[in-house]
C-alpha cells in the first residue's frame, strides 16, 4: 500500500504516460501495472496491438515484482551458466527475461511493477520508463 492508498491512480497516471510515449514512437502497445503481491492492477490494450502482448505485457510486470529487478537484468542473469539460468521456466511458465518491465518503488520498497509489449525490447523498455517517469 502506497502511502496515499491510492496505488490504482498511481497506476492509472503511469499508464497514461506510458500510452503517450507508445503513440509518440507509433507502436501500440499493452501496458500491465500489478501490485506488490503480483496481482493485476491495471491492463490497458492499445488498439492493434500484438494479442500476444497482453500475456507478456501481464508477466513483465508480474515478474519485476516476483524478483525485485527489471525483467532486462534478469535477462542477462538467465543466460547459460548465469545465477538464474532456468528461470524462464519457472512458475508456471509466467518469468520473462527480457526487457519492458519494472518494479515501481516507492521510499526504498517495492510497491508493484509494470509491464510494457509490443515492441523491440527497446521500444517495450522506453515505453515502460515512460510510465515510471510519470511518478517522479
Amino acid at each position: 500500500m502506497t502511502k496515499t492508498g491510492k496505488f490504482l491512480d498511481m497506476a492509472k497516471k503511469m499508464a497514461e504516460a506510458a500510452a503517450e510515449k507508445a503513440i509518440q514512437i507509433d507502436v501500440p502497445m499493452v501496458i500491465a501495472v500489478c501490485d506488490a503481491g503480483g496481482n493485476m492492477v491495471l491492463f490497458n490494450r492499445m488498439e492493434d496491438s500484438l494479442l500476444a502482448s497482453m500475456d507478456i505485457a501481464t508477466n513483465k510486470a508480474y515478474t519485476a515484482v516476483a524478483l525485485k529487478m527489471g525483467t532486462d537484468q534478469a535477462a542477462e542473469l538467465a543466460k547459460e551458466a548465469g545465477q538464474l539460468f532456468g528461470i524462464a521456466s519457472c512458475d508456471k511458465g509466467r518469468m520473462v527475461v527480457f526487457g519492458g518491465g519494472f518494479p515501481i518503488v516507492e521510499d526504498g520498497k517495492i510497491i508493484g511493477g509494470i509491464g510494457v509489449s509490443g515492441g523491440s525490447v527497446a521500444e517495450d523498455m522506453t515505453v515502460a520508463q515512460a510510465g515510471l517517469d510519470a511518478l517522479k
